[in-house]
């Protein structure tokens, strides 16, 4: 999941820098919520620059990305404090070693009590940075759900993505008939006053010892 701007051409407004939401740090990793809104690494050129990696690197300057989420949801993101670090969680990350939940709340309401989208993705190219179903070129994109309430026109699900593609949940979700509230890209961005989408658990391996942690960030909304 990539941290580009929600919109092409889109002032970039980050939140003020309130300082770090540490979860859990030691001399391995950070794991800290990241506020909606913010890049978690930088883009092109200084409008770009600020964003959840300099933030970190400024109070722990070793510091090194292992992940990203989109800019405008909020969450878990975790740091590692060494390269020995960053290459272990790294590839928990990649061979899909742990186990992460999403929280969102979707526009209308969910029938069924919970189930899966299986459905590849690639990038609309000529309108980056959208993403789309593509059958024949996609890469395999999976996510269970299951229903955690639901409200007059609105329903909260937890997400749990089984593949890591670019705006997977966004377009999962847009393609249940259930897009995220908030989304500018793939649904109404006026529905809500910010993306409602939340890395809300972190399940994996420390990467000092293979201790099974899991980490929470409580959801803002």
């Amino acid at each position: 999941m990539t941290g580009a701007p929600a919109l092409p051409g889109e002032a970039y407004r980050p939140p003020p820098d309130e300082g770090l939401a540490v979860i859990y740090c030691d001399g391995h990793f950070i794991a800290m919520e990241k506020p909606a809104g913010l890049l978690t690494v930088p883009g092109k050129g200084e409008a770009l620059a600020d964003c959840l990696e300099g933030r970190v690197q400024a109070r722990f300057p070793q510091a090194l990305t292992v992940h990203r989420l989109d800019r405008d949801t909020s969450g878990l993101v975790v740091m590692a404090m060494t390269p020995q670090a960053q290459r272990h969680l790294g590839l928990q990350f990649e061979r899909r070693k742990l186990h992460k939940t999403y929280v969102a709340v979707v526009a209308g309401i969910v029938v069924d009590n919970e189930g899966e989208i299986d459905l590849p993705l690639i990038a609309d190219w000529p309108n980056r940075p959208l993403q789309k179903v593509c059958f024949e070129h996609g890469k395999r994109a999976l996510t269970r759900w299951r229903v955690l309430a639901r409200g007059s026109s609105s329903t909260r699900l937890e997400l749990e993505p089984h593949t890591g593609r670019s705006h997977q949940l966004r377009v999962h979700m847009r393609e249940l008939g259930h897009p995220i509230l908030g989304d500018p890209l793939y649904g109404d961005g006026s529905a809500a006053p910010r993306l409602m989408l939340h890395a809300h658990t972190l399940d994996l391996h420390h990467p000092a010892d293979g201790t099974r942690l899991k980490l929470e960030a409580p959801v803002p909304f």
